[in-house]
């Protein structure tokens, strides 16, 4: 009966999925090179300007880290007609909200506003492109601000992931932290950030996603008004160094001085989220860690009680991944005894199909996401930029899930042993430091 209830379930919840979350939306560019993807949806008066540029924390020079993080504040700082402190101020006042975001492969900026606002929305980011102030005052500030940001950065565990990366990753940029190193933002000139503006912020290196309760012929002209006289920029080239594989475990340690617990990491490079193997990755991640019922919490936290923690992910990024397993010990319980346990279970992934029951609750989960991640049109505007700019594909915010939907039990189990073998690892013991 348990069965069946659940047979029905997940039937009632894929053709909801199906039927019921194709997202409509159309895309051009301008003369300039811009993109620009439109979504309509009239259900709120509310409207959704961004802006996605093809800039991260990997871009710029090695000797200059931390470029993109920085220019996420630096340009708040006003615009030829826009005064400095007065960005927020305007939206506020117009009853919207705004923030931005950046990691190490894209940065987002974004604005909600009512859909009578529609036009100022479009204005403040076409100046934020079109004229930014950047001088040595507003430098000067977001680097305090910046400085402040990081002294601030005092959360429990928050580090582990630039100290897998920093011991993970030899040549790509991606070894460095997202927010860069402090010394290179204290040495950099006036001069250097001015030439990484004009370099990445440019109409040819940016996508313009409108979302909400629009017209689309109004929208197009507003758009073309604003954003069409930005003259293109050059071309954005990337050429980084390639990783040599990993062909012999070996091991690292790190210190935080906010935990009082250890905890281990055993971390593969994958591959770029762009390729199915990575989606793979992604549901043994659910199968193995997603929620309170699955294998690694069951067995490690329920049964024999021997973590307070424990997490399987798949972090995808644009050029390499990183898959971790992450735990933390109860009582006595040494690291390499959580290690042993989670290898454990790698090993049967490996070799035996995962069951038919296990392989369906994954299914529902990620049918599940699917769904709430285009519920709002906050989550829409920023899976259409995010899919076009970091995939080349925005028509996967609609055919990602039928990826998913079409991975067999048989390539969980080659997956995992093409990728998540021992002597392809980094084991990080993440320890306490007395202050």
């Amino acid at each position: 009966m348990k069965k069946s209830i659940l047979t029905l379930a997940s039937a009632m919840l894929l053709a909801f999925s199906a039927n019921a979350q194709k997202v409509e939306f159309e895309e051009y560019k301008l003369d300039n090179g811009m993109h620009v993807i439109l979504h309509q949806d009239k259900s709120a008066p509310v409207v959704i300007t961004s802006v996605m540029y093809g800039v991260g924390g990997k871009d710029g020079s090695r000797e200059r880290t931390g470029f993109a993080h920085f220019f996420e504040h630096l340009l708040f700082e006003g615009t030829e007609n826009i005064g400095r402190g007065e960005w927020m101020k305007i939206v506020a006042s117009n009853g919207g909200k705004v923030n931005a975001n950046t990691s190490k492969d894209r940065t987002y900026y974004y604005e909600i506003f009512p859909s009578n606002k529609l036009e100022l929305g479009l204005w403040l980011e076409s100046a934020r492109l079109f004229h930014p102030i950047i001088g040595q005052e507003g430098v000067d500030t977001q680097n305090e601000v910046v400085k402040e940001e990081k002294r601030q950065r005092t959360r429990p565990y928050s580090q582990i992931v630039d100290e897998i990366s920093k011991n993970l990753f030899k040549v790509h940029p991606y070894k460095d932290p997202n927010v860069g190193y402090m010394k290179d933002l204290d040495a950099a000139t006036l001069a250097e950030f001015l030439a990484f503006n004009k370099k990445y912020y440019v109409p040819n290196n940016a996508t313009l996603v409108v979302a909400g309760d629009i017209d689309f012929a109004a929208t197009k002209k507003m758009i073309k008004d604003y954003f069409g006289p930005i003259p293109r920029g050059a071309d954005v080239v990337r050429e980084f160094p390639k990783e040599a594989p990993i062909t012999k475990e070996f091991r690292a340690k790190a210190y935080d001085e906010n935990i009082q617990i250890p905890a281990v990491i055993a971390a593969y490079r994958t591959p770029s989220f762009k390729t199915r193997d990575s989606k793979i990755l992604d549901m043994i991640s659910t199968y193995l860690s997603g929620g309170k019922s699955s294998i690694l919490y069951k067995k490690m936290v329920d049964t024999k009680k021997m973590a307070l923690a424990v997490q399987a992910v798949n972090i995808s990024q644009q050029d390499y991944g990183i898959y971790a397993l992450f735990s933390l010990p109860l009582g006595d319980v040494t690291l390499d005894d959580l290690i042993k346990e989670m290898d454990e279970e790698v090993l049967k992934i490996q070799t035996d199909l995962i069951s038919e029951r296990d392989f369906q609750k994954i299914q529902n989960q990620f049918e599940n996401n699917y769904v709430n991640s285009n519920s709002s049109v906050v989550g829409i505007a920023n899976s259409l930029a995010r899919y076009h700019v970091m995939y080349g594909d925005t028509n996967l915010i609609n055919s990602e899930i039928n990826i998913y939907r079409s991975v067999t039990r048989e390539e969980i189990r080659a997956v995992a042993k093409k990728y998540l073998n021992k002597n392809q690892r980094l084991i990080l013991e993440y320890l306490p430091k007395k202050k």
